[in-house]
């Protein structure tokens, strides 16, 4: 695998896993305002973006168990800094929605 299609590969985890970020911070903004459908419907929109993340990774996985030699850069570092972290955020926002409706349920 050449430096370009890690790189490209890198910013695709990147780009996803930003955009599902951002949707589990708009579900966050939904359970402050109550609309706990909204909410799980955006965790769930989130985890569209996250699999296209992971699709990313797993290939690129995949290749290496393969034997291709992958040379990690730091643009591969922050790429899986930011889907771990995507994917902590999202555990967390569901956690949280099932908090928010028992609090509300008393």
């Amino acid at each position: 695998m050449n430096t370009e299609e890690l790189q490209m590969a890198a910013f695709g985890i990147i780009l996803n896993s930003g955009n599902a970020r951002t949707t589990v911070h708009e579900a966050f903004a939904a359970m402050r305002e109550g609309d706990y459908a909204k909410a799980e419907e955006l965790i769930e929109a989130a985890n569209a973006d996250m699999l296209e993340a992971h699709h990313a990774q797993t290939e690129l996985l995949q290749e290496y168990a393969g034997g291709t030699e992958i040379k990690i850069e730091i643009i591969m570092v922050h790429a899986q800094d930011h889907l771990m972290t995507t994917m902590t955020l999202r555990e967390v926002a569901i956690e949280m929605l099932a908090l928010y409706r028992k609090v509300d349920d008393k």
